[in-house]
This record gives C-alpha cells, structure tokens and sequence, in this order.
C-alpha cells in the first residue's frame, strides 16, 4: 500500500481544521479567515494533484488503479463497525476538480465579501462545506459517506441561511434542508438494508465489500415479496437520496431558491460540492445499480456482440472494467477486463451487457434515466420564462443534473462523469459571473433592468460569454464533447428513442434560455435607470462597473477550463473514459466515423445553432426596450409563459397537498394531544386519585377500623383474663372452693344417673 493512500484524509484535514478554527475566530479577523480558508484549500488542491498523478502509473493495458485504506471504528459484540478511504480514478479525478474549483470560488470569494462584516463566519462556512464533499469523495464505506453526505447539507444549510436576517434566505435554508432529508431518508433505510444483507457497507475489502463480486451475486439472487430483485430495491432507495441532493423531479424545489445565499455559495453548490454528491453518490455505486436479475447475455456477448459497432464494443467493455469489482485491498487492480468467458462471472456480465443495447437495462439505471429526462426538459422549460440572473443559472444546473443522470444510465459511468467535470467547470463560471455582474451592478439580480453591460464589464461579458457557449453545447468548447457522449449513448440505448430526442429538445432550449439571459445582460443599453423611475428602487443610482481583479481572475482561468477541458473526452481522444476505466487509449481520427458520431455531432450542432438563433432572432436583433416591458414570448403566449415563470406551479402544488396535508396532520395531532391524549392523561389522573380515595377509604375505615376493634377485643380478653390474676390469695381459694362445688355437683349427678 503506497504512502498516498494512508495520507488521503489529510485532504478533507486541512478544510476541516480551518473551518474549526475559523469557528472560534473573531469576526474582525477578516483577512485571516481568508488566508487561512485559501491556504487550506490549497494544500488540499496540491495533494489532490499528487493523488491523481499516482493513479497515472502504469497498471496494465486494460487494469484500473485501486488502493483502499480500511481500519475498525468501533466494536458490537462480535462485529466491528469499519471505514475507510479509497483512491481510484473516479476519487482522484473528484477531488482534483473539487479542490481546484473550490480553491477559485475562495479566492473570488475576497472581493465578493469584501464588504460583509461577517466574512470570517462565511469562510468558516465554506471551509466545512469543501471538507465533508471531500470526506465524501474519498469514502470506501457507504457510512462514512452519509456521514459527510449530511455534513454536506448542514453546511448548505448554514450557507444558503447565511444572510438569515433576509426572511427568504432562512426560509430557502430550511426548505434545501427539508428536502433533501425527505431523499436522505430513502438513502437511510437503503444502507441498512445493504447492511443487512452485504453484513458490511465497505465499498471494497479484500473481496468482500459490498460492490464486490460477492455481495452483488447474494444481492441479485434474493428478491423481494414483490418479486423485485433485493440488489433493485437497495438500488432505487439510494437512488432517493441522489434525487434530493442532486434536484431531481420532484425533489427539485430546493435548489433554485438556495440562490438567496451569496453567490459563491451557489458557484460552489451548483458545481463542485452539493448537486454533484448525487451524481457521484450513483457512480460509485454503479456495480449495484448496473444488476439486472433477469440478464442472460454474458460479458463476453456483449464485448463480442455483432450487432454492436467497433466504438460501442469498445465502450461496453470499458463499462465492464470499471464495474468489475477490486480483488486486492492494498495494491493497483491489475484484473483484465474483456473478455469474460461465458457463465465465468454472470455479476460483472449482467453490468456490462445493460450498457449499449446488447441485453436489457437494468431496471434501477431505467428509473434513473427517465427521471433525469423529465427532469431536464422540465427544469429547461422552467429557465426560458426565468428574470432572476441566479435563477435561470439554477435551473439550468437542475436540467444538466439530469443530463448526468441520463449518461450515468444509458452510458455508464464515464459518460455521465465527464458531463459532471466539465459542468463544473463552466457552472462555477457562470455563477462566478453572474456574481460579477451583480456586484457591479449594486445588487441588482434582475435581467430586465441590466442590458449594454458589454461597455462597462468586458473581462466579465467575454468570460460568460465562454461559459453560455459552453453549457449551450457550441461545437469545441467542453460541454460540446461531454453532452454528445451523452446524447451518443442515448442514441443506442435498447429500452427507447425517447430520452434522445428530449435531450435534443432540453439542449435546444439550453441555447434559447442562455442566449436570451446574455442578450437581457449585457446587449442594448442599460435600463436599471428605468427600474429606478418607475419603482423607486435603490438599485441603478451608479453606472455598472467590472469587478476587482481578484474577481476576474478566477473567471479568466475557468473560462479556459471551459474552452480546452473537453479535449480530455473527445472521440479522437477519448482519454478520461480511458482513465476511468483503465484503458490506454490512442489518438484515432477514424473514431469520428463510426458508429454515428458524426451524425450526432452534426444533429447536436444544428440543434445548438438553432436554438440560438431563435433566440438572437426575438432578443438580440430587437433590443429590449424598457426594463417593465413584458417578454416577447410573455406577449406572444401569455398563458403558456405564465405557466413557465411560476414553475408549473410546482410549489403551489406542493403548497396545496403535501405543505397543506403536513399543517392538517400537525393541527390533528395537536388536537389529539390536547383534547384525546391530555383528556385520557387527566382521566387516567382522575382515576388514579379516586382510587387513592377509595384505597385511603378502604384503609381507614376496613382495614384500619377492623384491626383497631381486634385489637381493642384482644386489649379487653387480656383486662379480664389480667383480672384474675391480682395475687389475692382469698381470691384463689375462692375460685378453687367455686371450681370444687361445681366438680362435686357434676359427679353426684353422674352417680344418680
């Protein structure tokens, strides 16, 4: 076992220990509590890097590189409770993203706070968050992971409340927290029904972790009383908890209201921390998500599989690499995937045969896939009619959340990954530059009173700029490469067509929404001035103005993130599938011939253009007049956008049945507890005190009354009997002369008879 691995929980350490000092800092120490959380971020980013690095070393042609550190946290009798950490390529390549975009939201964070006298509070904050979704990232034990996986949302909870004197801050922060426990739960009763049945929660032990092979052979052989496969059941339960912290529908409504925190708060949850636990939550637990019972098609089927293109091939078999489990606890995993003999491992040939067509996907990786759907054309739909900077911003992070949702179920794990690294990217981007334009435009987070933002912030217009294109999927830049894959793998996926063609029509509407909110931004002219006349706001009353370099900085470097990261997944170079899943791949032109990518390519790019298009056509050439002036759809579709800019009235729904069923239960229990259970409590009290009656009745005049008179009988016997012995001897004579006549008088009547 290498040094690294025994030296992984210095990462989330060094957060960790600057959150607990910063705990106890004053609040005067502002520049500390900067130095402090920046430096320990950096220091974890470093020996991230060094972490990744050693996982480049070379393992084989076709191994992946897995170390595990496990160690006893506390014994039961006879079983000991165990965590521990793990480094693979799926824990390197999250925490060198994780530290490295959260090391830049820091330092953005400087200038953001500058002016909040509570800024050592809020780095304390920040430093707590990045340390649980490290200790998240690098746990090999399902508990240790809920662990920080709720440390993850206390922290969120502390942040988007961070402002609490804002009314609708504190009540975003109770609702995120709420949420989320309602997904928590799921995942609660899914790690104990794992423990149960695996009799660990450790990831990978030497052969018998819980995603080793097995467990998952036990898991998929039970089924349930429903007939459903036990390994399914777990499955969709901790499936629940990604929903939550990730915002899947109908778990959604938390994420968008948590942008009343401060903005690097939102950069930081939208990208790096918070949305994308959910997501690696699935990734890791791929191995037990991939299980299909009723799978009869062999790995090497699959792998081998005429109907299957040289690409596709390629790429299931990869799937079955990074799904097979570890076999050594302490050195680099050099087990060679493909091919596996028929009826060799049926565990790792059920999950490698779900991935592209070659037999049925299983059924918790259907579920996944159709949530994220729907959740990506509804949370895309919902962003079109949006005026909130930050907002459009958060469901645009819902909708893509649900496009990692759908590469993780019908691509694996390395598709919807790669989709997961380069939103980060561009979506801490974004939100960094939309923080921008709303520090420099005194707080304003109202699209229609921006516009002409071009003249006054052009390092911030030119780097969101590099970010709308990004998410909008522009051919080059990274969210071009990681939405093909997905919409590649969609394509081919065996259980239905549909999920690819609402991914095209969810990334359509990505350009319109994202294009409109620019063209609103930063084209035309500047119409906070009217806002202010017409609604006497305070917003407006100074010119707009860039952002201090310690702002722009970091925009500059994830905007070149944003541009250059998705050559690392390019179908030429498809290096980070590689990487995850232990291959060495090669630069080949002739990948972009085979198996429709081409095709796609060209479909996804049409579909980009178009949207843009359409919106350059309605907000770009026909400047936006005034900031009260109603949307152009809003005039055109009146009804149809009202439906949009209120959510589908998904709150209201929620406010009308379950907020509304939840006061109903609470007033009927408050009912019960004063009127049923206090009146039975004050009879049962009642009946206790009459009987204490009854019993002090009994006592006194029965039991006390009868052994009073008893004694009193025995007290006068004794008196009388007491009376005949006074020591008179003419008393004595005179009873013996009494007792001699009354002998004489019966013996003479005993002779006369």
């Amino acid at each position: 076992m290498s040094s690294t691995v025994n030296n992984l929980w210095l990462i989330p350490a060094f957060p960790l220990l600057a959150a607990a000092v910063l705990a106890v800092t004053k609040q005067r120490h502002r520049r500390f509590s900067a130095f402090l959380a920046i430096a320990a971020m950096a220091i974890a980013f470093l020996i991230s890097g060094a972490a990744f690095l050693s996982t480049l070393g070379d393992t084989g042609e076709e191994g992946i590189w897995r170390e595990v550190k496990n160690f006893p946290w506390f014994q039961i009798g006879k079983s000991t409770v165990q965590l521990g950490w793990i480094l693979d390529p799926l824990t390197a390549s999250m925490l060198v993203m994780v530290t490295f975009v959260g090391l830049l939201i820091f330092i953005y964070s400087i200038g953001y706070m500058a002016h909040d006298s509570n800024s050592t509070r809020f780095f304390g904050f920040l430093s707590l968050f990045a340390a649980a979704m490290l200790g998240l990232v690098i746990s090999n034990s399902l508990l240790l992971l809920f662990i920080c996986w709720e440390l993850v949302g206390l922290a969120s909870y502390l942040l988007i409340g961070f402002w609490y004197h804002k009314p609708s801050a504190a009540a975003a922060a109770k609702k995120a927290f709420i949420t989320t426990r309602i997904g928590d739960m799921g995942l609660l009763l899914g790690m104990l029904w794992l423990y149960s049945e695996a009799g660990t929660l450790l990831f990978y032990d030497n052969g018998n972790g819980c995603l080793e092979a097995s467990a998952l052979t036990k898991l998929v052989a039970q089924t349930t009383v429903f007939g459903m496969a036990v390994s399914t059941g777990i499955s969709l339960l901790i499936f629940c908890g990604a929903m939550g912290k990730s915002g899947q529908v109908p778990l959604h409504v938390w994420l968008p209201d948590a942008m009343e925190g401060p903005t690097p708060v939102s950069a930081l949850i939208h990208a790096a921390t918070m949305v994308a636990a959910g997501v690696f939550l699935i990734a890791r637990m791929y191995p037990l998500m991939a299980l299909q019972p009723e799978a009869s098609v062999s790995a090497s089927q699959v792998v081998h599989a005429p109907a299957l293109s040289i690409s596709e091939k390629e790429r299931a078999s990869r799937a079955l690499a990074i799904v097979q489990p570890v076999v050594h606890d302490s050195k680099p995993l050099l087990k060679s995937a493909p091919p596996v003999p028929e009826g060799e491992s049926q565990v790792e040939g059920k999950a490698a045969a779900s991935q592209h067509g070659a037999t049925s996907t299983s059924t918790a990786l259907q579920v996944i896939t159709w949530i994220g759907t729907i959740t990506a054309v509804f949370a895309a739909c919902i962003a079109v009619a949006q005026t909130d900077i930050k907002r459009i911003l958060a469901y645009s992070t819902v909708s893509q959340l649900g496009f990692m949702m759908i590469g993780l179920g019908v691509g694996g794990v390395a598709v919807g990954m790669f989709h997961l690294m380069t939103h980060a990217f561009f979506k801490a981007l974004l939100f960094l530059g939309a923080g921008s334009v709303i520090h420099g435009c005194g707080g304003e987070q109202d699209i229609r009173r921006m516009g002409g933002l071009t003249q006054y912030m052009p390092t911030t217009f030119l780097t969101y700029a590099a970010g709308m294109m990004a998410l909008s999927g522009v051919p080059v830049l990274a969210g071009f490469w990681s939405k093909d894959d997905i919409l590649h793998a969609a394509s081919v996926w065996s259980v239905s067509r549909w999920p690819f063609y609402l991914c095209l029509f969810a990334a359509l509407l990505t350009a319109f929404y994202m294009t409109r909110q620019v063209c609103y931004v930063f084209l035309g002219r500047y119409r906070s001035s009217d806002a202010l006349s017409a609604n006497s706001s305070s917003h407006g009353h100074h010119l707009p103005h860039e952002s201090p370099s310690v702002m722009t900085i970091p925009l500059m470097i994830l905007a070149f993130c944003a541009v250059l990261l998705g050559l690392i997944g390019t179908p030429v170079w498809p290096w980070f599938e590689g990487y995850l899943s232990g291959h060495h791949p090669s630069l080949s032109l002739g990948n972009l011939f085979e198996s429709g990518t081409i095709q796609i390519m060209l479909i996804s790019t049409a579909v980009v253009f178009i949207g843009i298009g359409l919106a350059w056509r309605l907000y770009g050439s026909r400047a936006v007049a005034g900031s009260e002036d109603p949307d152009i759809l809003e005039r055109a579709r009146p009804e149809v956008f009202s439906v949009l800019r209120n959510k589908f009235y998904v709150d209201e729904l929620y406010e009308a049945t379950v907020i509304r069923f939840n006061a109903w239960a609470g007033w009927v229990c408050d009912w019960f507890d004063r009127w049923v259970w206090t009146g039975a409590v004050r009879l049962l009290s009642y009946l206790v005190l009459g009987f204490s009656w009854l019993n002090r009745l009994f006592d006194e005049y029965v039991i006390n009354l009868g052994f009073d008179q008893g004694c009193q009988q025995v007290k006068n016997g004794g008196q009388m009997m007491s009376s005949l012995q006074k020591g008179q001897v003419q008393l004595y004579l005179r009873v013996i002369g009494m007792a001699l006549t009354a002998l004489l008088l019966v013996l003479t009547w005993g002779i006369g008879q």
